[in-house]
């Protein structure tokens, strides 16, 4: 597979599994709406899941780098560094992204900022110690496409659709617990019953299907990576000294571990099927296969 074919293929894909998350959305809002017989209450888990969510993509660059206490990067502290971002940068036709160094010893890197003007790409101490040039231009490579892909945009989306059928979710669950017996009376049983059931299922369903767009955009981003470089061996190389590294992060958190190359709470071992449904990356062994499958 041609690293062009490999890139259409994730986009299709991503946009697929995006269309079936918004087609579900619509379904469980109307189902819970026929129940309620309230479409106000739908409209208030929108807006709520949209404020919050916008807010954190907004403020998305200031809040991760503050978490690991990030520090900006000059042509002078660090001139290999600036260099390989910006020689990516105009080799992607984008502006040249703040870069930020994280005191970590584990090897990573990531990405954020609400838009390319805006864009911040973050380094660790450790990565910069354990990688070679052509292994970090590829790293960096793919932290740009993260960019050049508004991947934070399309995250954010997927963020508020996973958010507003939680909110739905949780206000149907204590209406039925807490709320009026008699206002649920004119609703068809089955109907109620479909509810109920969503109620439990959908928020995790939404999780799983934001996992799977996670994925898909971890390998666009590989494979527009190495489209950039032209050297898919740099990433795969990258990756598997990554997979290979055990040193722990001493900041690690949970809300942010999606942004970096490598998740640094997911088993780098062999991962069975079903864990694989609530990784937010491919397991880095595929990741590295499918670069070294690639033909230029």
């Amino acid at each position: 597979m041609s690293i062009y074919t490999q890139k259409d293929s994730n986009i299709r894909k991503t946009w697929l599994l995006f269309t079936i998350f918004l087609s579900a959305v619509i379904g469980i809002g109307y189902i819970f709406s026929q129940v309620y017989g309230n479409p106000g209450i739908l409209f208030f888990a929108v807006a709520f899941s949209v404020v919050t969510s916008i807010v954190s993509y907004w403020y998305s660059d200031k809040i991760v780098l503050s978490m690991y206490s990030a520090k900006p990067v000059t042509m002078n502290s660090a001139p290999e560094l600036y260099r390989i971002v910006e020689n990516l940068a105009i080799t992607a036709g984008l502006p040249t992204p703040k870069i930020y160094l994280v005191p970590e010893k584990s090897p990573n890197a990531f990405a954020t900022g609400r838009d390319p003007q805006h864009a911040v790409i973050a380094v660790t101490e450790g990565l910069l110690q354990t990688m070679d040039k052509s292994e970090l231009e590829g790293v960096l490579a793919h932290e740009m496409s993260h960019i050049g892909n508004r991947d934070m945009l399309l995250g954010t989306a997927a963020v508020i659709l996973v958010g507003f059928i939680s909110i739905l979710a949780d206000m149907f669950q204590r209406s039925m617990f807490f709320g009026r017996r008699d206002s649920n009376r004119d609703t068809p049983p089955v109907m109620l019953i479909i509810a109920v059931a969503l109620s439990i299922l959908a928020p995790l369903a939404a999780m799983l299907l934001q996992f799977a767009i996670s994925r898909k955009r971890e390998s666009l981003a590989d494979a527009s990576g190495a489209l950039l470089t032209r050297y898919p061996e740099g990433l795969a190389s990258a990756l598997e000294k990554l997979a290979k590294d055990t040193t722990p992060m001493r900041r690690a958190n949970n809300t942010t571990a999606h942004l970096w190359i490598e998740n640094p709470f997911e088993n780098k071992k062999k991962t069975p099927f079903f864990a694989k449904l609530f990784m937010t990356h491919p397991p880095t062994g595929e990741r590295i296969a499918a670069l070294r499958g690639m033909k230029i």
